[in-house]
């Protein structure tokens, strides 16, 4: 299929210079008369007189400084060719005055602005034109009056000069006319073609474009009409009587809604396709017309209530699936508790020695009974939150417990990692008003996802500070960082990083988990890292109640003659300061 590309109908064509216009062939013309008779003066015996080649001068001086102009006017010599009407006027008005003034044989030339300015384009120029011609002549009848005007010639003189004015400034007129026609009929031509494009745009149109009536009369029809619509049925009938029955009514009510307020949209079936569904676009246009669009949405509709229905049963079923964890905890946990008892009684061999077999059997039962129990709460929680379920359990308590003890659970695998697991906590109580699980659950997943990526010899550091009624966590390791394309996903359900065999430690809700409580709890998480130098997770939570409280100071011990023996250093955990705690790697 080809197409071919209509030229724009609103851009006006570009104006050329084309030689010699108009203008330029009148100002030629006005000259040459000038030099005819000027030399046929020559040739009249006793006629010579000064204020006659005064005059000619006069007049050929504005059509000399006039000529390298072009006769089109731009916005670059409207000033110019202001200027220039004046200096015709000037010059009209002086030769006027020198041959006798009004009564005199070049009286005409007080014309010369108005056929000056008839030779452009600007109608302004026009006006223009004709308010200097009145003022020119004014000046020459009041000089002519006061008798400061030379005696008008006579004779031969007075014919050729005469003869001289009447035809520059006829000719001047003359040209202006045609120039005028000229122009209006391009302006004509140039309508047409806009016009014509217009149509053909419109008649192109894939919907039908309307003009209505206050009575709903369709007065003029563009485009292409929607299935179920005809052109012939929407004239004949009206644009309410289109419609299908049940819809007549609301069509009609649009139609003087849009008249009251401007613009209306509805949708409607037509009366021969009532299967489909026509949106109607309405806009006044006048106080007594309307303009509108007429299009067909049925497969838009349909695709949207398509959406609509997968997107309804897709949430149907993402919520029965939460319900359903979120129903089966207890039936989860319950034989799963069992077996880890079980398990324990076992191995600590409460009634009565195992082989070191069987003992290996049950401490491996016991231990994947604890992983597995850990993965199933944290499917069961973050199924609690999708299906809204899960209630903070508030509470006042110290922070910096919750944190310590975390710590103290993730020690051992700490150890097994090889890495060395460190505290910053302040030496001032951490006070908040918060969910004492969440808050500890939340330590144990950083601190777990940091082990993961963080190699043997590495290090993870737990910072806790307050400030502005926000408690701040931050846990950040010296691994080997995440990707960037990974940490777009972290943070989503079921979203892992890491290679297979970080992938394989666990279900990818552990970060999702900490954002959730975050939010519960009105915070925020955020993540930063970098590949080869580890990363950092802060959670910031709104549940300080008050500020840091100084630490008592500790009371001096009374002095004795001998030093104390050093008490002995405490396994877990070692303290390097007021601060600081660490677990290093055994």
């Amino acid at each position: 299929m080809e197409f071919e590309l209509l030229p724009d109908p609103f851009k006006r064509p570009a104006r050329v210079s084309r030689g010699l216009g108009p203008a330029r062939l009148w100002r030629l013309g006005w000259l040459a008369a000038i030099g005819v008779a000027a030399f046929t003066t020559v040739f009249l015996p006793g006629e010579f007189s000064w204020p006659v080649w005064a005059a000619f001068l006069a007049g050929a001086a504005p059509a000399l400084l006039s000529l390298p102009l072009p006769g089109e006017s731009t916005k670059e010599d409207d000033r110019v060719q202001s200027i220039l009407l004046v200096l015709w006027a000037v010059g009209g008005s002086a030769a006027a005055v020198l041959t006798g003034g009004v009564s005199g044989a070049m009286a005409a030339w007080c014309l010369a602005p108005v056929a000056a300015a008839s030779t452009l384009t600007s109608s302004r120029r026009l006006a223009e034109g004709a308010a200097l011609s009145l003022i020119g002549g004014s000046v020459a009848a009041l000089t002519q009056l006061s008798g400061l005007a030379p005696a008008a010639p006579t004779g031969a003189l007075s014919f050729i000069l005469g003869f001289l004015a009447l035809t520059t400034t006829g000719l001047g007129l003359a040209s202006g006319l045609l120039l005028g026609h000229r122009r209006f009929g391009a302006r004509d031509v140039r309508h047409s073609a806009e016009m014509a494009a217009l149509e053909v745009m419109l008649d192109g149109l894939p919907q039908l474009a309307i003009a209505v009536t206050t009575k709903g009369q369709v007065t003029a029809v563009r485009g292409s009409p929607p299935p179920g619509v005809t052109i012939a049925d929407i004239v004949n009938r009206g644009l309410a009587g289109a419609a299908a029955p049940n819809d007549r009514q609301r069509v009609g009510g649009a139609i003087a809604q849009a008249f009251r307020e401007g613009q209306v949209s509805l949708t409607f079936s037509p009366a021969l396709g009532v299967e489909r569904i026509v949106a109607l676009d309405l806009q006044r246009a006048s106080p007594v017309l309307l303009v509108g669009l007429l299009r067909d949405v049925t497969v838009e509709r349909n695709r949207e209530s398509s959406l609509d229905r997968a997107r309804s049963d897709a949430e149907a079923l993402a919520a029965g699936r939460a319900r359903f964890l979120a129903n089966m905890s207890h039936e989860l946990r319950t034989p799963l508790n069992a077996i880890m008892g079980f398990s324990d009684i076992m191995r600590s061999r409460m009634f009565g020695p195992l082989s070191d077999r069987y003992g290996e059997y049950a401490e491996l039962i016991h231990e994947s009974g604890g992983h597995l129990l850990d993965l199933i709460n944290d499917v069961l929680d973050m199924s609690k939150i999708e299906a809204e379920r899960f209630e903070l359990s508030r509470g006042v308590f110290d922070a910096r417990e919750a944190m310590t003890a975390a710590m103290r659970l993730m020690r051992v695998q700490a150890d097994g990692a090889g890495v060395q697991l460190r505290g910053v906590l302040p030496p001032n109580d951490l006070e908040v008003d918060a969910d004492r699980r969440a808050l500890k659950q939340i330590v144990l997943n950083l601190i777990s996802n940091a082990l993961k990526f963080t190699p043997r010899g590495g290090q993870v550091t737990v910072t806790a500070d307050g400030y502005d009624g926000v408690l701040e966590i931050v846990v950040a390791d010296t691994g080997v960082g995440i990707s960037p394309e990974d940490l777009e996903r972290l943070g989503r359900p079921y979203e892992q990083a890491g290679g297979a065999d970080q992938r394989a430690m666990g279900t990818g809700l552990g970060l999702s988990l900490v954002r959730a409580f975050a939010k519960l709890h009105g915070g925020e998480m955020h993540i930063e890292s970098r590949m080869g130098a580890g990363t950092s997770v802060s959670v910031r939570l709104p549940v300080l109640l008050a500020p840091l409280k100084a630490p008592t100071p500790p009371s001096e011990p009374p002095s004795k003659p001998e030093a104390a023996a050093p008490a002995p250093e405490p396994e877990l955990p070692a303290s390097l300061g007021d601060n600081v705690i660490a677990f290093a790697p055994r």
